[in-house]
């Protein structure tokens, strides 16, 4: 399949980037809709909207089979870790619904069920954190409150077990220490649903996207870039040199340095880990809207077209993800310099 670029913007989805300093904050690549294999149930349709406010998926499903179809359903969130160097993007500070995650089945809201587990050192310590009364999403503020609320043989233990990571400064004279969490937190969202047999059903789910970004554009060479960060975006986003020359000719020069007045986000959705279905994809439609008519957005797909002032689409038929490529978003905003 050849994958081509959005002429005129830019709009990229990134997994994992580096960090550009301390403005920089990195996203999470969701999942789409998965289940326990099915060699009946066909996803006749899938309808993907991706915007930096929201995104929603909209799947039609047919259970081809001669009986009913009683399956497990799951939306998989990314892995939440805990850092002191790398701080990643959460869309809320809900502890049991990060990313406002809803969904319904055949227009009926859904009560899914919220399975999450902390890891560290490749341990579960959920109970652990439970039993000292911490929120298990690692990077909320709830959970540093808790922690600094602890008391110092806690601190001491969490540490040791690999669950929280000590900084020592000066403070005045005086030795200080601060604890950051540091564990991995998995989560997925779970549901029982019925596919009856010769019927065609309708899942909707809509969540708040991890968007990660920073203030500047990494992928210029006299903006503090380097060949390979350029390489490395013209493949994963698709980004082609009309892109590169709008955004270079916009620099203002600073003495030695070059600033590009725009703000750099990346966004994702990993679309090959649900292809739990029979068959190929029937029809499946992409939409990215980039917010702002001022902003440059480039992606990867095929036969992409505008759609609006701020809107792209690409429509597909018998489509399938394509293979070690996942939904990678890049958007450009300007700012002032």
């Amino acid at each position: 399949m050849r994958l081509c670029p959005i002429a005129g913007g830019l709009l990229a989805l990134l997994l994992a980037a580096p960090a550009w300093g301390n403005d920089t904050m990195a996203e999470l690549g969701t999942r789409g809709l998965s289940f326990v294999r099915s060699d009946w149930i066909e996803m006749q349709s899938e309808d993907l909207f991706v915007s930096p406010e929201e995104i929603r998926i909209t799947y039609t499903f047919r259970n081809t089979g001669q009986d009913d179809e009683d399956v497990l359903v799951a939306f998989p969130m990314p892995d939440i870790e805990g850092s002191m160097n790398f701080m990643t993007s959460v869309p809320t500070e809900d502890p049991d619904n990060l990313f406002g995650f809803s969904t319904r089945f055949e227009g009926k809201p859904v009560e899914a069920e919220l399975y999450s587990y902390a890891f560290a050192a490749g341990i579960e310590r959920t109970d652990y954190l439970r039993q000292h009364k911490i929120p298990l999403p690692p990077q909320i503020t709830a959970t540093q409150d808790a922690v600094n609320a602890l008391d110092d043989a806690t601190k001491r233990e969490m540490r040791q077990l690999g669950l929280l990571m000590a900084t020592e400064y000066d403070d005045n004279g005086a030795t200080k220490t601060d604890y950051t969490p540091i564990w991995t937190l998995r989560s997925t969202y779970g549901w029982k649903a019925r596919f009856p047999a010769g019927k065609t059903v309708t899942v909707e789910h809509r969540y708040k996207p991890s968007v990660g970004g920073t203030t500047g554009v990494t992928f210029m060479n006299d903006g503090g870039g380097t060949p390979e960060r350029l390489a490395e975006v013209r493949q994963k986003y698709c980004l082609d040199d009309d892109i590169v020359k709008r955004v270079k000719a916009s620099a203002i020069k600073n003495g030695d340095y070059t600033d590009y007045p725009f703000r750099e986000s990346w966004m994702s959705y990993i679309w090959s880990t649900g292809a739990n279905w029979a068959g190929t994809i029937g029809r499946f439609t992409l939409t990215v809207d980039k917010g702002s008519s001022k902003n440059l957005v480039s992606f990867c797909g095929e036969n992409v077209r505008k759609i609006g002032p701020t809107t792209f689409q690409m429509s597909a038929t018998d489509w399938s993800p394509p293979y070690g490529r996942e939904l990678d978003i890049l958007l450009l905003e300007p700012r002032d310099p």
